[in-house]
């Protein structure tokens, strides 16, 4: 890992650790196995056409404050209402300002499949995921050593979880490919420098067999992105920033989602 990947890594860590303490695995556990069914998130996003998963997104450490006095639960009614496939829920607390009670209440105002995005380093983040209805998590190549990763993506499809195993270049891309997983994030942006570049997706897409479904994460603010990336073989975009700027996230989501000649 780079310096600034360790550093979100090990704010993770450290809450984690916290949260253990004062909700043991056990508990999780029952609570998870009284669940009702998930729904298909990897299933949304296989649709004709680039699916978009629309991100409740607070805070980031390139952009610094997004967006402050709306409730979760608004801006995921806007999102699904403006033609949303998915949801993804930013948990992370430290330097995104996220948590396990905006999925909750994401679960409880929408009936999109959610992705809960975050650093999941650890078994317990997975059942914390489930019980707090996610339907999907993400698994950065970048944060994990080979056996971590194959564990957790093991472990997520046993608790019915779907995962994007998420690449930024070849050599996390090879790994992914090793796992033969199903979903394949591409982010544009640079952990190490945080700059974006879209030409991260289409420099790795031709290296993905077919039949994987293909995310394309960062940096996407146009139909006119989206409708390029879809030329080159994207199944889905993840928009967070774009979105929760937008006076009307709504009507955001429904230009980024329709033809780009109604525009």
């Amino acid at each position: 890992m780079n310096n600034r990947l360790d550093e979100l890594v090990d704010a993770t860590r450290e809450r984690l650790d916290a949260r253990k303490r004062e909700r043991p695995l056990s508990q999780l556990e029952t609570e998870a196995s009284s669940r009702g069914e998930g729904r298909p998130f990897a299933e949304a996003l296989a649709h004709p056409g680039t699916s978009l998963i629309a991100e409740y997104k607070r805070r980031s450490p390139s952009a610094g404050l997004i967006r402050e006095g709306v409730s979760v639960a608004e801006i995921v009614h806007a999102y699904e209402r403006g033609g949303a496939a998915a949801i993804s829920v930013l948990t992370e607390e430290q330097h995104f300002g996220g948590s396990l009670d905006d999925l909750y209440e994401a679960r409880a105002s929408t009936e999109l499949p959610i992705l809960r995005k975050d650093f999941c380093v650890d078994l317990y983040q997975l059942y914390e995921a489930k019980v707090a209805g996610a339907d999907a998590v993400l698994l950065v190549v970048g944060s994990l050593r080979q056996p971590d990763l194959e564990r957790l993506h093991a472990e997520a499809q046993a608790l019915d979880l779907d995962a994007i195993v998420e690449v930024h270049d070849e050599e996390e891309l090879d790994c992914a490919l090793e796992l033969d997983v199903d979903v394949i994030g591409i982010n544009n942006r640079n952990l190490v420098d945080f700059t974006v570049d879209i030409q991260t997706t289409v420099d790795l897409l031709a290296a993905i067999p077919t039949g994987k479904t293909v995310v394309s994460e960062s940096g996407i603010r146009t139909r006119h992105e989206i409708e390029e990336l879809e030329r080159v073989g994207v199944d889905a975009v993840l928009i967070g920033e774009t979105l929760m700027r937008a006076p009307d996230p709504e009507d955001a989501v429904r230009e980024l989602t329709g033809p780009e000649d109604q525009e």
